[in-house]
């Protein structure tokens, strides 16, 4: 989007008025059943415009064309051109644009501008049997130290003030390019950087989890208290299936180490249901481990059979049903677990910073809370001048099971 914008282009992000779209360049998903559908469906909604002369060119990109780009040069005739996922400078010689190596590690906020996500690296190594995205990125690939730090330095000053810190895999960073785990050294760097009140780590793989990071995390005030750590299952037999490393010892082990060394950290964890050979034993062992950890916060999937993928092999004997029910269950529970944490936070003072206005409320985020996925605080207004992007401390008046209710005293 800074190279659109530096050859004259004005990227706009709501597609609503689509009457002003010239261009509509779609970045797709190609990873996991739903997430397909959806870029699917996005492509078919401008097919349609481009059909009714709404927009001149539709341009598709990312890891659904990556993945399958043949057969949608078949299916999906309006779209001008397919690109994959290191095509960038293609697309802009295509719009007629000219690339700019001087602008490399430039970029523009797709989000609000207080908060950005910083990417660490691109692609992985791990072998997870269910998982396509090494087939669709490659292999891991970090991003040079200094580079890092020099893109988290110019969005400090440009405004950002909360940073979530992403890759496929954050703890493996550096392993390719040193030879050695560096996430704790770099997080400590950025936490360093004048700006950031709030630093967030996503993506940590529970195995071979660098123990020092949480040393890091205790040293700043400034990183969030929060670990995002995809555990996937519990059960020895899934996990082995999986491809996943960790037994199910190792992965109570990494918890239980994370909640000793920093006692007040928020965790959170996805799970997958109906892998092949999950079965109902397999299924309730992950149900009583979810019980007993009481995650802060916890996303869970359905499998989905991914072509090229070692699972592949083995089908999909549970059934779309069964995948469901679990699926289901398993989120009740972690319902009634949300509803007790954030009822002790009645009463409390919590900071939080302010995402947008919603109707009489203004929704804002705890530490604990990642933008889109996490819990959310709504604040009434009563009065007072709320200002988006801004950090206040108010007063949690009443919770419910993942939204918390406050008022700024």
């Amino acid at each position: 989007m800074r190279q659109l914008e530096a050859n004259h282009f004005k990227p706009v992000f709501d597609p609503s008025d689509i009457r002003q779209i010239d261009s509509a360049i779609i970045n797709t998903c190609g990873f996991i059943n739903d997430a397909k559908k959806e870029s699917i469906d996005t492509i078919l909604q401008f097919a349609q415009a481009k059909k009714n002369n709404q927009i001149r060119h539709l341009y598709v990109m990312g890891c659904l064309s990556e993945r399958y780009k043949d057969q949608l040069i078949k299916e999906l005739p309006e779209v001008d051109a397919f690109y994959g996922v290191n095509d960038l400078e293609k697309i802009i010689h295509q719009l007629g644009g000219q690339w700019f190596q001087t602008l490399k590690n430039e970029r523009k906020l797709a989000t609000p501008p207080h908060y950005a996500y910083l990417k660490i690296s691109e692609g992985c190594d791990r072998k997870c049997a269910f998982c396509a995205i090494p087939r669709i990125r490659g292999k891991h690939v970090s991003r040079p130290f200094q580079e890092i730090i020099k893109e988290a330095g110019m969005l400090a000053n440009a405004g950002v003030k909360e940073i979530n810190i992403i890759a496929q895999d954050t703890t493996y960073y550096g392993l390719d390019l040193y030879k050695k785990r560096r996430l704790p050294e770099l997080l400590s760097t950025i936490a360093q950087i004048k700006g950031f009140e709030w630093i967030r780590l996503h993506y940590a793989f529970p195995d071979g989890f660098p123990v020092e990071l949480l040393q890091v995390v205790n040293t700043y005030p400034n990183i969030c208290k929060y670990i995002d750590i995809p555990l996937q299952h519990i059960n020895d037999r899934v996990l082995k299936a999986m491809r996943r490393g960790a037994d199910a010892a190792k992965t109570r082990d990494i918890i239980q180490t994370i909640r000793k060394t920093i006692p007040d950290v928020a965790i959170r964890t996805t799970f997958i249901v109906g892998f092949p050979g999950e079965t109902e034993q397999a299924f309730r062992e992950l149900m009583q481990f979810v019980e007993e950890s009481q995650f802060d916060r916890m996303g869970v999937f359905t499998y989905s059979r991914e072509e090229g993928t070692s699972a592949y092999r083995l089908g999909n004997p549970v059934s779309e049903t069964t995948k469901s029910e679990r699926a289901g269950a398993l989120m009740d529970l972690q319902e009634g677990i949300s509803r007790k944490l954030n009822e002790k936070k009645v009463n409390s003072i919590q900071k939080v910073i302010v995402d947008r206005k919603e109707g009489e409320y203004y929704l804002a985020r705890t530490s604990a809370d990642s933008p889109d996925v996490d819990n959310e605080v709504l604040i009434s207004q009563n009065g007072r001048r709320i200002k988006t992007g801004s950090f206040y401390n108010v007063r949690i008046a009443h919770a419910d099971s993942f939204d918390l209710y406050a008022e700024i005293p």
